[in-house]
């Protein structure tokens, strides 16, 4: 369960007065699952590497280092993915630079996915710190600006002009802070050559945490039919012991299709249907979602399955899409936070990503780990300290009933300001 920090943390009931503004969104982006109609395969592992440590880091874009194999254009280390490159090594110099650094990977794609030409194949990158430019053999396809967030290309045009040819992934990442980033920083000019060297620059950061960066979370590829199920909007309200779930769902890639929308309970039984792109499910007897420790039974969740059918003239496409979902309801009084009509205090604590090692990288078992202690300490909640956590760890909240204040990344904002208006 996901409530906004501070102030936004008491203007949860804007979530419902938002539901429709959201499905004006021309696209989604759906966490990648994999069902009948689509597949998903892991790219993380080790990656070649090289840090641009040129006198301005803009080497590898002068060199179009892209345009061939890493390892053609100079010497690369082994990288983990996911993982922050900072303390991977024993240089110094790597877990403090600030600049480009690079990263490349081949891949072999499965011969179905490039013989049909009905499949989406999509490049997925599930947070990469901070600025993001990505390639695939040769060919940019993507960029991106902001770490803690996924992005995302379809590739299968790319994949299929030469398949007998591995799939090569460039991503080249830049880790720089500055007044337009989240979170902000400062890069500050060291001139005085008696004390420094030539283009010595230290970067200024407003936060509590250490700059880590690199490709923070798992990267992907996906499949969908052509026609698909793009995004999926779900709001919950209850009455008495009826739930109601409000959805919309959203297609790309077919002019008109078919939906079957069935909202199973944990035995997979169903408790409600519907034929339309939009309605609402009446669940009776509902078992709602409860935080961990409020209830005998927390942590409730249903499964809602969107299937598709669609046709072209010449195709017809299945998509199947499945959602977890908790029904609740969260209001805030005057002096009560509410969750399902009862009283809700936080206990709980605030977390961070970083850990030995692997920095923000995303790690199973630490996550595990962390969750076991959660329930140990007896908490029912966390904060996300101070930016946006994967998704896993989002939905792994959900199966747990732990509440979650999520934070934007804007971090430091007020400091570095105040810091800067005092320097001038």
């Amino acid at each position: 369960m996901v409530i906004p920090a501070r102030l936004g943390a008491f203007r949860v009931l804007c979530f419902f007065a938002v539901f429709e503004a959201v499905c004006l969104l021309d696209t989604g982006m759906l966490f990648p699952r994999e069902s009948s109609s689509r597949e998903v395969k892991e790219l993380n592992g080790r990656w070649d590497f090289r840090a641009d440590k040129s006198p301005n880091s803009n080497q590898g874009f002068d060199k179009a280092w892209y345009k061939s194999r890493l390892a053609e254009t100079g010497p690369v280390i082994d990288m983990p993915v996911p993982a922050s490159y900072n303390d991977i090594t024993q240089d110094p110099t790597l877990r403090d630079f600030i600049g480009w650094v690079w990263y490349e990977r081949e891949v072999v794609v499965p011969a179905r996915w490039i013989a049909d030409e009905g499949t989406r194949v999509v490049l997925r990158v599930g947070s990469a710190h901070y600025y993001s430019v990505v390639w695939v053999n040769g060919v940019k396809v993507t960029e991106h600006n902001g770490g803690h967030l996924p992005f995302e290309a379809e590739i299968g045009s790319l994949i299929r002009k030469d398949p007998t040819q591995p799939c090569r992934i460039t991503i080249a990442v830049n880790n720089t802070l500055t007044l337009d980033t989240l979170p902000p920083g400062n890069i500050q000019h060291m001139d005085d050559r008696t004390q420094y060297p030539d283009g010595y620059f230290v970067q200024n950061t407003y936060f509590d945490f250490f700059n880590y960066a690199g490709i923070h979370r798992s990267v992907l590829l996906y499949t969908t039919p052509k026609a698909y199920v793009d995004d999926i909007t779900v709001v919950t309200d209850f009455l008495d012991n009826t739930g109601l779930v409000n959805y919309k769902v959203s297609v790309q890639g077919a002019a008109t299709a078919t939906l079957n929308v069935t909202l199973m309970d944990k035995n997979a039984r169903c408790v409600a249907s519907s034929s339309g792109p939009s309605g609402v499910l009446i669940v009776v007897d509902v078992n709602l979602w409860w935080p961990y420790l409020m209830h005998e039974n927390p942590a409730y969740l249903y499964s809602m399955e969107v299937r598709l059918m669609a046709t072209d003239g010449r195709s017809t496409y299945e998509d199947v899409y499945t959602l977890p979902v908790g029904i609740r309801t969260v209001n805030v009084t005057s002096t009560q936070f509410l969750i399902n009509n009862k009283p809700f205090y936080f206990h709980g604590v605030n977390k961070h990503e970083d850990s030995d090692i692997r920095g923000k990288g995303f790690d199973w078992p630490l996550i595990v780990k962390d969750f076991n202690l959660l329930k140990w300490l007896g908490a029912n909640s966390f904060r996300t300290s101070h930016y946006p956590y994967a998704e896993e760890i989002l939905q792994m909240c959900d199966r747990h009933g732990i509440v979650v204040i999520d934070e934007c990344p804007g971090v430091g904002i007020a400091d570095m300001y105040v810091s800067l208006l005092t320097s001038l």
